[in-house]
C-alpha cells in the first residue's frame, strides 16, 4: 500500500469480484469524515457482472454472471484487465457525480497520450468506436465506490457472448493492439498517478 497526498493505493492482485464488491460495500458502509479515500488496483477471474436493471441470462460459454449495484449494464471482466475501484467521498471533496465520471474519463484518455474519446450519453473510453474502458459507479451518502476497467493484454473473445455495456455489437479494444507495451503493473501505477492528481485537483 501507498499513500499519495490524502488518497491511499492498494495493489490486491488477482480477487474474486463478489468478496471484493462486499468489501467495497463494508468499506464504505463504516467510513467516516475522516477516513481516508482508497483506490483499489485489481484483476479480476472472468466474470460477468451486471448493473443495477440489467437482466442477463446464462452465457453459452460457462462464465458467471453476478449482480452488482453500479450504474451501468452487462459487462465483462477477466485475466489481462485493469480495474481501479474507487472509494472516494465525493461529498467531502466537492466533486459531483457527473464530474467524477468525466474525470475518470479524461484520466483513461491522458493514460492513452490522447487516443481515446467520449461518446454523449455511453460512459467510458473509445478508441476509433471501440470501447477499452467500461465505467461504473455507486454512491451512498455521497461517497462513491465501484470505478472503471481497462482492458490491457486479455483474451477478448468473451465480450462477443454479450452486448458490451448494453450496445450491440459495440467492438472493445486493448492497449496492448494499440501499441501500447507496458504491462499491467506499469499501466496501474500510471493511471493511480492520473487519478490521483486529477482527484486532488478536482
Amino acid at each position: 500500500m501507498t499513500l499519495v497526498d490524502s488518497i491511499s493505493i492498494k495493489r490486491l492482485g488477482r480477487v474474486a469480484y463478489l468478496p471484493t464488491l462486499e468489501a467495497m460495500r463494508v468499506f464504505t458502509s463504516r467510513r467516516n469524515e475522516s477516513s481516508t479515500d482508497e483506490l483499489w488496483l485489481l484483476e479480476h477471474p472472468p466474470v460477468y457482472t451486471l448493473g443495477q436493471g440489467a437482466e442477463h441470462g446464462p452465457v453459452a460459454n460457462g462464465i458467471a454472471v453476478v449482480k452488482a449495484d453500479r450504474g451501468g449494464d452487462i459487462t465483462y471482466h477477466g485475466p489481462g484487465q485493469l480495474v481501479v475501484y474507487t472509494l472516494i467521498d465525493l461529498a467531502r471533496r466537492g466533486i459531483r457525480v457527473k464530474q467524477f465520471v468525466t474525470l475518470l474519463e479524461q484520466a483513461v484518455i491522458d493514460l492513452l497520450g490522447g487516443l481515446g474519446e467520449r461518446r454523449p450519453g455511453a460512459p467510458g473510453v473509445y478508441v476509433g468506436g471501440a470501447k477499452i474502458a467500461a465505467l461504473g459507479i455507486r454512491v451512498r451518502q455521497g461517497r462513491a465506490y465501484h470505478g472503471l476497467s481497462l482492458n490491457v493484454d486479455m483474451d477478448l473473445s468473451p465480450f462477443s457472448a454479450i452486448d458490451p455495456c448494453g450496445y450491440p455489437g459495440l467492438a472493445v479494444t486493448q492497449t496492448k493492439d494499440l501499441g501500447v507495451e507496458s504491462d499491467m503493473l506499469e499501466i496501474g501505477n500510471r493511471l493511480a498517478r492520473i487519478l490521483v492528481e486529477r482527484i486532488e485537483n478536482a
